[in-house]
């Protein structure tokens, strides 16, 4: 099946990427993950405003001292507790560790998927190699009582810190936020806008596998045109991928970024 892409773009107000959170209650954001990516992520949500909480398999004091020093503003605290308080969670574990994942924990939620099947790295993975289904489509399967997006993944994690621009830079990149349901593709691509990327939503996780590794945006820092333009040149190549849909008249009021 071959799933469409939508091109809308969010309407924002320029505001610097470091400055006061704007009025509207922010989602608070739980991070499940204290390794290379989770604390980026962390990051990057605090500084754009969100309130955030981050933890690990086990006792957060074992990630107290990392959060201070690399996280300031971040809660450590345990996995159950942060994700009980939260609107979003963000998957950042290692992937090996996800077969052995409680689905109970997050049910109900909405989790951001930052993970990765890349057998070079992980080495074989059972569970992921059943190649007629992207990573994240797994993922939604052993996670059926939460609503899965796929985002975050896409660019290295020293390069998501490193190359957020407020809304307007001529030299934003964009991100792809992939997921079924369009009300939490919404919710999640505000956040994207916010931290500082230009999001580009995907219609279904399926249309996600663009996203992972070997697909045509995979590792590669670009801005919304040229992202476009490389699911243009791939679907046109190989008809795995999907196709863009044309732009939409519908616009959606986004907070601003901070």
């Amino acid at each position: 099946m071959t799933a469409d892409l939508s091109t809308r773009r969010e309407v924002a107000t320029v505001r610097p990427l470091v400055g006061p959170a704007s009025p509207q209650r922010l989602q608070r954001i739980a991070v499940l993950g204290a390794g290379h990516v989770g604390p980026v992520i962390a990051r990057a949500s605090i500084t754009a405003g969100y309130p955030v909480s981050i933890a690990a398999s086990g006792d957060p004091e074992n990630i107290a001292l990392i959060t201070r020093v690399l996280v300031p503003g971040a809660e450590p605290g345990w996995a159950a507790d942060a994700v009980q308080n939260s609107d979003i969670v963000v998957l950042a574990i290692p992937l090996h560790k996800f077969a052995t994942f409680d689905a109970s924990l997050v049910a109900g939620k909405i989790v951001v998927d930052a993970m990765n099947y890349w057998p070079p790295i992980d080495g074989v993975q059972e569970l992921f190699e059943d190649r007629q289904f992207g990573s994240s489509e797994i993922v939604a399967q052993r996670l059926a009582g939460s609503t899965i997006v796929k985002t975050l993944n896409q660019i290295g994690y020293h390069d998501l810190e490193d190359e957020r621009r407020p809304v307007g830079s001529p030299d934003r990149l964009a991100l792809g936020v992939a997921g079924d349901d369009t009300g939490a593709v919404d919710v999640v691509s505000g956040v994207i806008e916010r931290i500082g990327y230009d999001a580009v939503r995907l219609d279904s996780l399926r249309a996600g596998r663009v996203l992972e590794p070997g697909g045509p945006v995979f590792g590669a820092s670009l801005r919304r045109t040229e992202f476009e333009a490389a699911l243009e040149a791939a679907l046109r190549a190989d008809t795995q991928w999907v196709s863009p849909a044309p732009p939409s008249p519908t616009t959606l009021q986004t907070g601003d970024l901070t």
